[in-house]
């Protein structure tokens, strides 16, 4: 998905979703040197998230074995 810029507002980034509505992101989960008309990509990071996924299961059975 990719999301433009508009405008900042306080500690957040306006961006313009692909059926032209606004939402805001945080300043923090954007590139500090984004700015107003930038393209921004969003996308799903299956292979993280797949470890990530194994890391918690991991702590969970060591957390509950006896």
């Amino acid at each position: 998905m990719k999301v433009i810029i508009d405008r900042f507002e306080g500690e957040f980034a306006v961006v313009e979703l692909d059926d032209l509505s606004f939402v805001n992101i945080s300043k923090k989960a954007i590139p500090p040197d984004a700015k107003e008309g930038d393209v921004l990509e969003i996308v799903v990071d299956k292979d993280e998230t797949k470890k990530r996924g194994k890391k918690i299961n991991k702590l969970m059975n060591d957390l509950f074995t006896d």
